[in-house]
């Protein structure tokens, strides 16, 4: 497989990864805004303590 064809493939599985995790925020945060998904997507990708470096206002979030 060329290395084009890779990187391909690596950016699609990781676009649907992205795609499926914010379903899933959504599912579990029906009336979140944009913002708030951005925000709890990072804190799934990232990690709680670098997300909240990055993003402070992340303990703003209601964490139900």
């Amino acid at each position: 497989m060329s290395a084009e064809r890779k990187a391909a493939l690596v950016s699609g599985l990781t676009r649907a990864a992205v795609t499926m995790t914010l379903a899933g925020i959504r599912y579990r945060h029906p009336h979140a805004t944009p913002r708030e998904q951005q925000l709890r997507l990072a804190l799934i990708t990232l990690g709680a303590e670098l997300a909240r470096k990055a993003f402070p206002e992340i303990d703003t979030l209601d964490e139900k």
